[in-house]
């Protein structure tokens, strides 16, 4: 560790010493993430802090960190953004203590400042609608993967589909009816058939994707090597589930999985107007009751269903 890192935490150190301190501990921090979109939000973190400590001219401190939550709680930010800039922080204290910046009391009472409950964690979980426009940013399109996984966020969240009617999904079965896209004839639970229409958002990720993967025929979701070829013909559910779970954990969400998604969009679809009816279709449910019960409410709703989730 060079001589100059252990400056970003003296108060009499020369703002020059301090910005070039801080600049290595922000590399280690974004070094150590995977994910584009968790280094967007990361160095936003990390950046906001440490403007912080130089407008106050004081070391990090707890004090400051609790000033700082306190600013994102101003801006009404979510609980999910606050939790993941908190925890861009931690880790720039870890790093801090493994590289003998700090020691390890001092560490452990920064690291302190508590997260924010997780509001958005319910009974039977479901996004918001801010919750859901951040997940699906998650992926990156630049790359095969990321338009996949687009694609699988996609059709969850914007066509209520089922984990396993997403892993079976063919090319074949897109088509196109009374001007629309749809997925005609899905078998749900209990053999029920129904027909679900595909919002253009959708539609636009699954273009993207099968370009990019030049698929024209046979299951529409593969699997990806790490150099982005296709490795075999059918991505398996499980593996769907994975690519939800692991992209929720991204904006700071635990314990999310892909059927989360399909009560994601039959809940923003209720917030949006959506007729109850029309949800009940959407989902291929037996009854209007058993809707009610998904929903947990036994509103009546008016128009459009899923071409009105705000995404």
């Amino acid at each position: 560790m060079s001589a100059s890192l252990a400056l970003m935490h003296a108060a009499d150190a020369s703002p020059l010493d301090r910005a070039a301190a801080f600049q290595e501990l922000r590399e280690m921090v974004l070094n150590s993430v995977a994910s584009e979109h968790s280094k967007r939000n990361y160095a936003k973190a990390l950046d906001e802090v440490f403007a912080l400590c130089e407008a106050r001219q004081q070391p990090l401190s707890r004090a400051l960190l609790m000033e700082y939550r306190a600013a994102m709680l101003e801006k009404k930010l979510g609980a999910s953004t606050v939790n993941v800039r908190l925890s861009a922080v931690r880790k720039l204290i870890g790093e801090a203590q493994r590289n003998g910046i700090i020691g390890v009391e001092e560490a452990a009472n920064l690291s302190g400042v508590p997260n924010l409950s997780q509001k958005g964690t319910r009974v039977g979980n479901w996004l918001t609608r801010e919750q859901a426009k951040e997940l699906l940013t998650v992926p990156d399109r630049s790359k095969i993967k990321g338009k996949r996984d687009y694609a699988i966020l996609a059709l969850l969240l914007g066509c209520a589909l089922r984990r396993q009617e997403l892993a079976s999904l063919d090319v074949e079965g897109i088509e196109m009816r009374e001007g629309r896209w749809v997925l005609p004839d899905l078998c749900g639970k209990g053999g029920r058939l129904r027909t679900v229409a595909i919002p253009l958002w959708v539609k636009h990720g699954i273009d993207a994707w099968m370009i990019a993967a030049k698929i024209e025929d046979g299951r529409l979701l593969r699997p990806l090597s790490k150099s982005g070829k296709l490795i075999g013909e059918e991505l398996g559910d499980w593996a769907i589930w994975s690519v939800v779970e692991q992209t929720a954990k991204q904006i700071g969400i635990e314990r999310f999985g892909a059927h989360d998604l399909r009560r994601t969009c039959a809940k923003l679809c209720r917030k949006n107007g959506g007729d109850l009816e029309q949800i009940k279709f959407l989902l291929g449910h037996s009854s209007i009751q058993t809707t009610e019960r998904y929903l947990g409410s036994e509103q009546d709703l008016a128009v459009a269903v899923n071409d009105n989730l705000g995404l």
